[in-house]
């Protein structure tokens, strides 16, 4: 008799098997769908840039479109980066600024993260509040009282107004560095302080080597964010010398509007540097993603 319902009941587990297979099969099918959609919307304009840098002004917008270039204007990368505008000045101009606030940021976040997340002080949480609330507040509300306070220091025209301030910490990263710090065993502290190590030789030695996942995020974060900023150049930099790329492109755009193949081939050389960061450094930024916020 329990062989005979053995017997019966083997077929039909099996169907539930095929059938929870078969739907599990189709959930990762349909998400996978989803998201090469996604992926082919998001990348459409990255597309139409690179194509469009490689053709002639007047192929850029002829209808129907010219998907692949026909024939291939390799000139238009030389012509635009060495012979219109000094495009070699611009990028090293973003480079020192750019990687100068990513120490900047990981060195005094790191610093400020390591205080709201270890040190016991009566006052930290509503500091740490007050941390969190500049960060909405918009940066155009700021800026006149920035330019009139940096017009009396004298630094207006210069590189300060851009690199100064990001000593002091960012609201964002200082909140992204104090969640990993809080996911840190304090056990590692006390042993340190056993052997006599003190708050900075704890955040140097133990806490920040430790930390490298959520450190790349910040770095990645701010290089990003100085790499594409316009807004404060724009404001603070008034000498063509001391011009970021962004700037550079915008003056590219509005001396040059019409030679649209130029103009794509150099942004396309400027998003490089982005791209490879995320290439080389994506194994962190996802592991530091991750792991940020698992304790509050």
């Amino acid at each position: 008799m329990k062989t005979a319902l053995t017997a019966r009941a083997v077929p039909v587990i099996r169907k539930g098997r095929a059938r929870r297979v078969a739907r599990s099969s189709l959930g990762v099918a349909s998400l996978y769908l989803l998201m090469s959609a996604g992926a082919l919307i998001a990348g459409f304009p990255l597309f139409w840039m690179v194509t469009s840098a490689m053709k002639e002004t007047h192929f850029i917008f002829i209808q129907p479109p010219q998907w692949i270039p026909d024939p291939f204007a390799w000139d238009n990368f030389p012509r635009a980066w060495l012979g219109i505008l000094p495009f070699f000045t611009f990028l090293r101009n973003t480079l020192v600024i750019s990687l100068g606030n990513v120490v900047a940021v990981v060195i005094s976040s790191s610093i400020i993260a390591y205080g709201f997340a270890r040190l016991q002080v009566r006052e930290s949480g509503v500091l740490f509040i007050l941390v969190l609330a500049t960060m909405m507040v918009p940066e155009q509300v700021l800026i006149i009282p920035q330019f009139l306070l940096y017009t009396k220091l004298g630094w207006v025209n210069t590189w300060l107004p851009l690199m100064v301030p990001w000593w002091f910490g960012d609201a964002f990263h200082i909140f992204l560095l104090r969640q990993f710090f809080l996911t840190l065993p304090r056990e590692l502290d006390d042993a340190a302080r056993i052997d006599g190590a003190g708050s900075f030789g704890i955040l140097f030695r133990i806490i920040l080597p430790l930390s490298k996942p959520a450190l790349a995020v910040v770095a990645v974060f701010t290089f990003i964010y100085h790499w594409n900023n316009f807004f404060y150049p724009l404001v603070f930099l008034g000498d063509r010398e001391s011009y970021t790329l962004q700037l550079g492109l915008n003056l590219f755009r509005g001396r040059y509007s019409i030679h649209f193949g130029e103009m794509m081939a150099v942004s396309s050389l400027v998003l490089i540097p982005v791209v490879a960061i995320f290439f080389f450094a994506q194994h962190y930024f996802i592991r530091g993603i991750a792991l940020t916020g698992i304790k509050g």
